[in-house]
């Protein structure tokens, strides 16, 4: 198992996001594989995939509640123990995980953003792991980061990506601000990112500041699976703008997660 560094555990609290490499084995990458397929022909019920003169993308999300090779890596691998080192925590919970699928040539950028005004919990434990089921490289939409952006303490407007019909807009919180045009200025920024191999992954905060390009190659597919995992600190916040398919009704604001839809995996 790939074990997280203290070298890496601190350039993840310093810069929001490192890479990770070899965190999947051929076995799981051949099980995600036939995951993805299963999920592109049967899709689960919070598809917000696209076919646009843009090219075709294929996301989804809470997919380990569907699919049992899902389920699998989100609730019993290693996964939770990586996100335990990183977070530096005595718990962690699974937020949730998602599909993307950026076929050949699907040339639209994935916008400049942070996640977790997105979600309804707060505490800074918040933590996504980015699998690279492809070669990922800047020509077929690798993500890039922008370094230290998750001590900002900038929560940017949700805003719906793609041309989705999926997901309604999301409502707007007066304690948010609008995103700056990032991409128009990026030597203003400190923009990082690493090519992966299939197997390795991203692993950034929820308030890191991030976007990927499109992908511009003819012959290959981008497949990216993610998954959020929370710790100690962190509490459901069901505020103005968050995302319907993570509400919880068996929670009320200031809840730990600890839920059927948040389950606590470490300590079991």
């Amino acid at each position: 198992m790939t074990q997280a560094s203290e070298e890496l555990i601190a350039a993840y609290q310093r810069d929001g996001a490192v890479p990770l490499r070899g965190v999947l084995n051929q076995d799981w990458l051949e099980r995600l594989a036939q995951a993805v397929e299963d999920d592109i022909q049967s899709p689960g019920p919070f598809y917000h995939g696209y076919d646009s003169d843009e090219g075709m993308f294929h996301g989804n999300l809470r997919l380990w509640q569907h699919h049992p090779a899902f389920r699998d890596i989100c609730l019993n691998s290693h996964l939770p123990e990586l996100a335990q080192n990183f977070l530096q925590s005595e718990k962690i919970n699974l937020l949730y995980d998602q599909l993307f699928v950026k076929e050949s040539k699907m040339s639209q950028r994935t916008r400049w953003h942070n996640d977790q005004p997105y979600w309804p919990v707060s505490g800074n434990q918040v933590i996504s792991i980015w699998l690279a089921l492809d070669k990922t490289t800047a020509e077929n939409g690798r993500v890039e980061f922008i370094r230290g952006s998750h001590k900002w303490d900038k929560w940017y407007q949700p805003e719906t990506f793609g041309k989705t019909e999926a997901i309604s807009s999301y409502e707007r919180n007066p304690n948010y601000e609008n995103i700056p045009d990032i991409e128009a200025s990026r030597e203003d920024y400190d923009i990082i990112s690493w090519d992966l191999e299939p197997g390795d992954a991203f692993v950034f905060n929820a308030m890191t500041v991030h976007g990927a390009g499109g992908n511009q190659l003819h012959d290959r597919r981008r497949r990216g699976y993610t998954v959020r995992y929370t710790g100690d600190d962190v509490r459901y916040d069901k505020r103005i703008g968050t995302s319907e398919p993570l509400h919880n009704e068996a929670l009320k604001d200031g809840d730990v997660l600890d839920s059927d839809l948040f389950p606590l995996l470490i300590p079991k």
